[in-house]
């Protein structure tokens, strides 16, 4: 299906769906796309084949690059935005249907997964249940169970003025205000935000804003943006300052986090990582 996100979402109701798991592809269009806070009963996989996928749950925000994914679980509010010309799986799951978890997780999708959602998703949604459609959702849940986890979200707060700083550092990440500018900007004492930002994110202020980078960043890079032009968005001097931070995030340059990727048969912007 090609067409907004938003349209959709109207035409599907997951829950309407008497499948235990349905998968559904959607190229999005030549803009960057988003759904507002919504929910269903089913889990939920968010999968992108292209491009890439933010979602935002009350607790954080989680980055979908390509080939990796992210499993929402059922009944907790979320709103997923695309960046343009995505393609992206949508992989609803019956939570009685698996033990799947019951917290949100991105999760590395393995070649083999990716293929039988891919198969899935090419089926009607109410495909035959006593037909091979039963073969193909058994290994998909065999397989699902077993993703490993990467650490690709941001954790966010629903206390007000952190909520703002959060929102203003997304709305321009370059921003580069100290913690007592932030402060004297939220009405609060430097030590205060210090704290506030600690018990409320489990993060020191300048983790928790390296870590926004990360997510901007993967997320750029997945659409084939180039280091450079990342690097300045974020407000780095330089690129070499850029890739360092992303080194000592992840373990890795840029280019060898995607091309390790390519070796697992994942998709890469490689062209644009050197």
């Amino acid at each position: 299906m090609r067409g907004s996100l938003l349209q959709y979402f109207r035409e599907l109701d997951p829950d309407s769906l008497e499948r235990p798991v349905v998968a559904l592809m959607v190229d999005t269009q030549e803009k960057e796309d988003e759904v507002p806070i919504h929910t269903h009963r089913k889990g939920q996989l968010v999968l992108a084949q292209r491009g890439g996928v933010t979602c935002e749950v009350p607790s954080g925000l989680w980055m979908v690059p390509p080939r990796c994914g992210v499993w929402i679980p059922g009944g907790m509010p979320h709103s997923n935005r695309a960046t343009a010309n995505a393609s992206i799986y949508f992989l609803y799951v019956d939570m009685n249907a698996a033990p799947v978890p019951h917290e949100c997780c991105t999760l590395s999708i393995t070649p083999l997964l990716h293929e039988v959602i891919h198969r899935l998703a090419t089926l009607a949604p109410l495909y035959d249940q006593e037909g091979p459609a039963a073969h193909i959702v058994a290994v998909l849940l065999n397989e699902l169970i077993e993703m490993p986890t990467e650490r690709l979200h941001l954790p966010v707060t629903r206390h007000s003025k952190l909520r703002a700083i959060a929102d203003a550092l997304m709305e321009n990440p370059a921003d580069r205000r100290t913690v007592a500018e932030w402060g004297e900007a939220m009405a609060l004492g430097e030590r205060t935000l210090m704290r506030l930002v600690v018990a409320e994110t489990g993060m020191t202020f300048s983790r928790w804003r390296q870590q926004l980078h990360i997510i901007i960043a993967l997320q750029r890079l997945s659409a084939g943006d180039s280091v450079q032009a990342v690097s300045e968005v974020l407000g780095y001097d330089s690129v070499s300052a850029f890739i360092t931070m992303f080194k000592k995030a992840l373990g890795k340059s840029p280019a060898r986090y995607f091309s390790d990727r390519a070796k697992r048969g994942e998709q890469t912007p490689a062209a644009h990582l050197s």
